[in-house]
């Protein structure tokens, strides 16, 4: 396995070089007010251990992790560490922070669901973005019991909304509903049955499954659960999940999938599995309006407040939970399709929605920006340091009921109504 010395690094964070001036671009025309960003936490292990559903779907020996099983590792703490320098060396160049000067409490706030990938992904990205600071990372005391605001649970347990919910999970399926989108990823999972050799697994021998694509499989609404799905979409789900985190990890490329993943088609196919898994069970309508409640209503009194000019809120807001949150989110506010270049997943692992608060200087209007800020599969397998010259990928999101202009800007009274109608 690959060895990153992150000790090394993160005892020089305090003392990085600063930007060179000729890295300082301004957004000339508007002022920088207020960011609040929703992040996935960072690089994590594999959920699925190697005692259970990894282990019964192939005869082959797993790599072992040095890390506890959904856990975020020491490489991804050093990852945030680096999103959070470069993130406030924007803020610092576009005017919301001083360069060298700590924050008061009433300026930034980050907050974090309450598992240990979560709160570590906070406190690593604060350490990058303020060191030296006294920024504390706000999250429920109960180490591993899912915080409300995060927790991607149904919270209706009427039949008619299980049913219209189980109707818009197969709409977004497409054609045919579960049963249909299995069809289509079949040759996904018969690609991932080829590499983990799935006809001589143990769940094979033992239990007769042993055709992945054809693996029962049903969606489950239970009141105060998170939606699920049964047979096959689970379980690619959560092989390809852990190939996928090797590769980031920095595992030898003769390790990840035992050397069977050859081309970026294939990483494509795999990863394919687990965009649709998030999609269908946490971004149909129904769904995510109803599980991304408390996080649209929480990112909308940060942002809207009746003056129009959110002088009580902090300047900067981070909030960490899962890709569940992210599905959701990117649902309820109907933001349009989009695209990652120089990535396997669309909500990738360390990725952050950042709602950005924006005044036009000639006119004082308030405007919002919506961007998807990420790290390339490259950078989070070579360890990249960000910075002004080496920056994450940035790809501006647009909101259905919210249009945008030739900047990426949407009008702030378009966008309250939109996210006023999400939060109903």
């Amino acid at each position: 396995m690959k060895v990153f010395n992150y000790r090394n690094i993160l005892f020089l964070l305090p003392v990085l070089a600063p930007l060179p001036a000729a890295a300082v671009v301004a957004n000339d025309g508007y002022r920088l007010e207020q960011v609040l960003m929703f992040s996935r936490h960072g690089l994590r292990t594999p959920l699925a251990n190697s005692g259970s559903l990894l282990a019964q779907s192939t005869p082959k020996k797993w790599p072992q992790w040095d890390t506890q099983g959904g856990y975020l590792t020491p490489k991804g703490g050093v990852l945030e560490s680096y999103f959070g320098k470069y993130v406030n060396d924007w803020m610092v160049n576009e005017g919301l922070f001083s360069k060298d000067k700590c924050p008061t409490n009433d300026e930034v706030v980050a907050y974090a669901n309450s598992l240990q990938r979560t709160i570590a992904t906070a406190q690593y990205f604060v350490l990058g973005a303020f060191p030296g600071c006294d920024v504390k990372v706000y999250h429920q005391p109960g180490i591993g019991i899912m915080d409300p605001t995060f927790n991607p649970v149904i919270k209706n347990n009427s039949a008619e909304l299980t049913q219209t919910a189980l109707n818009s999970m197969n709409k977004i399926a497409g054609k045919n509903g579960l049963a249909g989108l299995n069809q289509r990823l079949k040759p996904s999972y018969d690609l991932l049955a080829k590499i983990i050799d799935y006809k001589n697994a143990p769940v094979c021998l033992t239990q007769n499954h042993c055709n992945l694509a054809a693996e029962p499989s049903e969606f489950s609404l239970v009141n105060d659960k998170e939606p699920a799905v049964t047979g096959s979409l689970r379980i690619g789900t959560s092989i390809s999940d852990a190939f996928i985190l090797q590769y980031y990890e920095g595992f030898p490329l003769n390790d990840i999938a035992w050397g069977n993943i050859k081309t970026d088609k294939e990483w494509k196919m795999l990863a394919s599995i687990k965009d649709y898994y998030g999609e269908v069970l946490f971004g149909s309508p129904e769904v995510a309006k109803n599980i991304s409640a408390p996080l649209i209503n929480y990112i909308s009194a940060k942002l809207i407040s009746t003056d129009g000019h959110n002088n009580s809120q902090p300047k900067f807001n981070l909030l960490v939970g899962h890709d569940s949150n992210v599905s959701s989110i990117l649902s309820a506010l109907k933001i349009k399709a989009y695209q990652l270049p120089g990535q396997f997943e669309r909500t990738p692992i360390g990725g952050k929605i950042v709602f950005e608060r924006w005044t036009e200087k000639s006119s004082g209007k308030p405007l919002i920006k919506i961007e998807y800020l990420y790290q390339t599969k490259d950078q989070l397998r070579n360890g990249d340091k960000l910075s002004m010259t080496n920056p994450p990928k940035r790809v501006v999101l647009e909101m259905q009921d919210c249009p945008i202009d030739v900047n990426g800007f949407c009008k702030f009274d378009d966008f309250k109504k939109a996210i006023d109608a999400a939060s109903k």
